[in-house]
């Protein structure tokens, strides 16, 4: 799958040079979701894993709401435009939308999607303050370093895909600048913070945060 990646963006990006576009084209490479190897697709991705750890040193996979099925891959490039570097700014991929919208000078709104157009530029690094995220329509907050997940029913690990789903009856709570694999849950020993983080979601999200769809496996 990384060799056939490689090669279509190889081949996308030869075609904007031939084309004579590529230095006035803002290329975006992210991706839907974290990894998973055995949801419905025949392909042999178990048999061929090998020592490769898709999720690095990530907690979860796709549908789950630890890191490793929220945080997603985000490259910007833009010829003669976009510097080399790496951004710790926090952003969503719905701020595209609004990002885009100043880019081209349109005048049209999205309620959920921030200008962050200089951020994708890399001339801040001023990102989010917080951001609401979700899997498989259950919701979690981060906001600087810190990640709340509230309590959810249903299976801790979904079998059929070996993924950790994020699903607990209580809180969890994480610092995900000292502890980015999220082995530490800090919600009993920070119980100030958690009910910070807890005022500031249901603000966001409301009190029906946990009327949610069953999993699909797709």
């Amino acid at each position: 799958m990384i060799l056939e990646a490689d090669w279509c963006i190889g081949e996308f990006m030869e075609t904007l040079k031939n084309e004579g576009v590529l230095e006035n084209t803002l290329v975006v490479f992210s991706s839907d979701n974290g990894p998973v190897l055995n949801d419905g697709y025949f392909d042999d991705a178990v048999e061929k894993l090998g020592k490769h750890t898709p999720t690095g040193n990530l907690r979860g996979g796709k549908y789950s709401l630890f890191e490793a099925g929220t945080r997603m891959p985000f490259i910007t490039y833009w010829k003669g435009h976009i510097e080399p570097g790496v951004s710790k700014a926090l952003v969503c991929q719905m701020d595209l939308l609004a990002s885009l919208a100043k880019l081209v000078g349109t005048e049209e709104t999205s309620t959920d999607s921030e200008d962050l157009l200089d951020v994708f530029l890399g001339k801040t690094e001023t990102g989010r303050t917080e951001l609401v995220l979700e899997a498989t329509s259950r919701t979690a907050l981060r906001s600087g370093d810190w990640l709340m997940i509230p309590p959810y029913k249903g299976k801790a690990i979904e079998e059929k895909v070996g993924i950790e789903m994020g699903n607990s009856p209580k809180y969890k709570l994480y610092n995900l600048k000292d502890d980015i694999g999220q082995h530490t849950n800090l919600a009993v020993s920070n119980p100030e913070k958690l009910k910070e983080m807890v005022n500031k979601f249901i603000s966001i999200r409301g009190e029906n945060y946990q009327k949610i769809e069953s999993l699909k496996l797709r």
